[in-house]
């Protein structure tokens, strides 16, 4: 960003609170637990807090709002940031939205710990929403107290930036904050809570708008106040499909679906697990939205999920995502089918969803795999072989794909090659490899001679193909255990690892010399370490 673009002043940033000024309000002015009724957001001011103390910044939010270096580390910024103090053009509120939660229609939810502090428009005239997540509680906040603690709040602040690097549709955070006090939490809600420190991510988007916000009021046959939110949604977040009306609202709902498929792809691709993938939890631009029990799969398991909630159904199981979305785009249709009144084109969305996403799905596995492009013929049974081949002893996933560039494809006979030597380049992926039995080490060397002849007949050449799956297939990913690691230095006061792999996360592709302890698989001591395997929701 050129400087004279940037801001001399957190007073300068130039919001615009379009939401609020379009949107109805909740009348009622009183910060209190209740249902609210007709309003899609209720004014709140976040809770002051004791001494805030920035412990990190994000450098490409910090250029998307205008922002300079000097301002970000000023206490200015740590004030403002941790709801200290309000710009002179804030107008915080929390929106209303309701949810259905594993499954089962929740009612009424909102934000409960999120704050919003407005919308500004950057030079570029970009809209960003600036939420603050753990500044107090809100009418949506249930029997929460509205603030959060720091080992959620690293983990968010972490994976936004993480997963936008990646390439991976996302929110992203611009800052983290400490707060100075402490918050009561029951970490894995066994009757023990203790005190935490407290902390605050703001939280940046276009949009924060979830499927959440349209079910609410189709819930409650509140129509005129749908289709309020729905035109707003258009004309603000969707401009390029014209003016609201029923052919419009058709077309938005396949470009969210579009969108949504492009999002779940992107996980799949690099391994990440959602956790909570409720309605409320479902973005209507297709962004990864609350970071909360997610995780990464270490060994590839498609029946992993992260959150200890959903351990015994596994609902939000890796291999599931795609159906799960699906599930909550008919709820989304369901809610907004009173502005088209024909399921026909709901449906017609929903089925193509399906085909969009197997279809990206195979060209996504083809880039990870260096194939110039996905062959039904042969790649079908190349990938459906793998997929078992991975399963068959504990493979981490982000290593072996990353290895897989390394095999020689150059070999003209492969049944004079050895199991062993095929398999050296990918050994560093396996987390026991003393137990890999002849028979594993058989389907294995089965697979990769599969799959080199496969490469052979593609023709790639060896240097593209390895820079393509380096390209798709990154080095370093936000592993549980390097999470926990941060979290339990910072809880001492020590913040430099949360910079570290902030910094480090900022090129996941590339090779990064003297960092390559970030990128080694899982220790054995990480294996049932709380915060390193599964999560609670607790935050």
């Amino acid at each position: 960003m050129s400087p004279q673009n940037s801001l001399h002043s957190l007073e300068t940033l130039r919001f615009d609170n379009r939401f609020i000024r379009d949107l109805p309000a909740d009348p009622e002015k009183s910060n209190h637990q209740r249902e609210v009724i007709g309003a899609c957001y209720s004014r709140v001011v976040p809770v002051k807090t004791v001494q805030p103390a920035l412990v990190a910044y994000s450098k490409e939010v910090m250029d998307d709002l205008d922002l300079t270096q000097a301002l970000c580390e000023s206490d200015d910024f740590a004030q403002i940031f941790s709801g200290n103090r309000l710009l002179s053009d804030m107008d915080p509120y929390a929106t209303c939205y309701g949810g259905h939660q594993f499954g089962h229609w929740a009612g009424q939810l909102g934000d409960g710990r999120a704050i919003n502090l407005g919308e500004i428009l950057n030079h570029k005239g970009e809209r960003w929403a600036l939420q603050l997540k753990g500044a107090g509680p809100t009418p949506y906040s249930r029997s929460a107290d509205g603030f959060a603690v720091l080992r959620s709040s690293v983990r968010e602040f972490l994976c936004s930036e993480a997963m936008f690097h990646l390439r991976v549709p996302t929110t992203r955070a611009l800052s983290l904050v400490l707060t100075g006090e402490s918050v009561l939490r029951d970490m894995f809600y066994d009757g023990h809570p203790k005190q935490e420190p407290g902390a605050i991510v703001c939280r940046v988007a276009p949009s924060f708008t979830r499927f959440g916000n349209f079910q609410i009021f189709s819930s409650r046959g509140d129509v005129k106040t749908l289709k309020r939110l729905a035109d707003y949604t258009i004309r603000t977040d969707f401009p390029h499909l014209g003016e609201p009306s029923k052919e419009t609202y058709i077309q938005w709902f396949k470009e969210i679906c579009d969108k949504t498929a492009e999002m779940i792809v992107h996980w799949m691709r690099v391994g990440f697990v959602h956790g909570v993938m409720n309605t409320d939890n479902m973005s209507i631009l297709g962004l990864t939205i609350d970071y909360g029990p997610y995780g990464w799969l270490e060994n590839y398991d498609p029946n992993w999920t992260p959150n200890t909630t959903d351990a015994q159904g596994r609902r939000y199981r890796f291999a599931h995502q795609a159906q799960i979305a699906q599930w909550n785009l008919l709820q989304l249709a369901y809610a907004i089918y009173p502005l088209v009144e024909e399921t026909e084109p709901f449906e017609k969305s929903l089925s193509l969803f399906s085909e969009n996403y197997e279809e990206q799905w195979q060209s996504m596995m083809a880039q990870k795999l260096g194939l110039k492009k996905y062959e039904t013929k042969t790649d079908e049974t190349l990938i459906t072989d793998l997929l078992a081949v991975l399963q068959l002893t504990e493979t981490d996933m982000t290593l072996f794909f990353r290895k897989l560039a390394q095999v020689d494809v150059k070999t003209s006979s492969l049944s004079d090659v050895r199991d062993e030597t095929l398999m050296a380049p990918l050994m560093e992926a396996y987390y026991t490899p003393d137990q890999i039995t002849d028979g594993h080490r058989a389907e294995i060397s089965k697979w990769l001679r599969q799959y080199i002849r496969r490469l052979q007949t593609d023709g790639l050449e060896i240097e593209t193909r390895r820079k393509q799956m380096n390209r798709f297939n990154p080095k370093y990913v936000l592993r549980n255990y390097l999470a926990q690691l941060a979290i339990d230095k910072s809880e001492q006061g020590d913040h430099t690892m949360v910079n570290q792999l902030l910094e480090v996360l900022r090129h996941p592709y590339d090779e990064q010399p003297g960092k390559e302890e970030f990128a080694k698989k899982r220790p054995d001591w990480a294996r049932t370490k709380a915060g390193c395997s599964m999560l609670s929701c607790s935050s």
